[in-house]
């Protein structure tokens, strides 16, 4: 569902605000009611708010202003921020394109160096790559400087990276370490290499100022690792792994083009579950709204459930206004 934290008063009627002037088209107008509240130091704008707005450059492709916010995002809400993805012109990717992934696992240590060896070539053969930390059960203090080193050298070499589930391997070498004993140096120089690439600011400063009084010595600099294409890439393939048998809304649908809406309810004869894949749906605006409440209500009515995912934040704010979260379980893109 699409949540919505109001902490100062009028925060609820800019929510409302900025999802009817998107869904009318003043989509300039829209930016500049999120803008306000965000920059103004007397309210305490909620995630909600921060995620239209950042929504809201990657629906326009502003990423210059998107990459401008998502550190204070990550600051103030101690998560890591949504990757860029240009929601703005949506190509298609076919399978091709996609960044390869590679998957460690197990335990990593010293003996992977020649797997490391062959990342890197085929990091500078595809020019992105993406590596997913999620199946690796140990890491020792040797691994850790291979990988390190790898991420090092694919920076060197200009290749794009994305690292997932890189806040999972942080709270699995966080055991590792102490602050005041010296050892397992590598350990600690990877989880600051991964806290850039998770966004988790404060937690980086953190550590960092542990690393310094242990060992002696400066830290690494912050700098967070945008991981956009990669990440983008993900995101693709997931869409595409997940959604099959998925009904898919997409581009702008409006009073005079809302015929996808009217074939929903075709679509969901014979089925209990209705999955909607939303990720390339931009706008909806009030009449197309109101179509799909009244099919998504019936639809309820006779004992079935339609789940709307990937829908952007703007889309959000305004399924929440009409009342569709009421009948259809809608979820947020990352």
């Amino acid at each position: 569902m699409v949540e919505v934290q109001e902490v100062g008063a009028g925060i609820g009627a800019i929510y409302e605000e900025a999802a009817v002037l998107y869904a009318n088209g003043n989509v300039a107008e829209a930016e500049r009611v999120l803008d306000f509240v965000i920059e103004d130091s007397t309210n305490s704008a909620g995630e909600g708010l921060w995620m239209m707005l950042l929504d809201l450059y990657r629906l326009t492709g502003q990423r210059e202003r998107f990459e401008s916010r998502v550190l204070d995002y990550a600051t103030r809400f101690e998560r890591s921020p949504p990757p860029w993805v240009d929601l703005s012109c949506q190509p298609g990717a076919r399978r091709g394109d996609v960044a390869p992934l590679i998957n460690l696992s197990g335990n990593l240590s010293g003996q992977a160096a020649p797997q490391f060896q062959q990342i890197c070539v085929i990091g500078r053969k595809s020019g992105a790559i993406r590596i997913d930390l999620g199946r690796l059960r140990a890491v020792d203090d040797t691994g850790c400087g291979l990988l390190s080193k790898t991420l090092a050298q694919l920076a060197s070499d200009r290749v794009r990276v994305s690292v997932l589930n890189a806040a999972q391997l942080v709270n699995m070498l966080q055991g590792q370490v102490a602050p005041g004993r010296c050892d397992n140096r590598e350990i600690w120089l990877l989880m600051l290499e991964l806290l850039q690439y998770t966004g988790e600011h404060e937690r980086f400063e953190d550590l960092a100022v542990d690393y310094a009084v242990t060992f002696e010595e400066s830290p690494p600099s912050w700098e967070f690792k945008s991981q956009q294409k990669a990440a983008e890439d993900t995101a693709v393939l997931d869409t595409a792994e997940r959604g099959g048998d998925a009904f898919r809304f997409e581009g702008e649908l409006t009073g005079a083009s809302n015929e996808p809406i009217r074939k929903l309810a075709a679509h969901a004869s014979g089925k209990q579950v209705v999955t909607v894949d939303c990720s390339r749906l931009k706008r909806i605006d009030f009449v197309g709204a109101g179509t799909l409440f009244n099919i998504l209500a019936t639809l309820q009515s006779q004992g079935k459930l339609v789940v709307m995912q990937n829908v952007n934040a703007m889309v959000g704010a305004l399924l929440r206004v009409m009342s569709v979260d009421q009948v259809a379980q809608v979820t947020l893109r990352p």
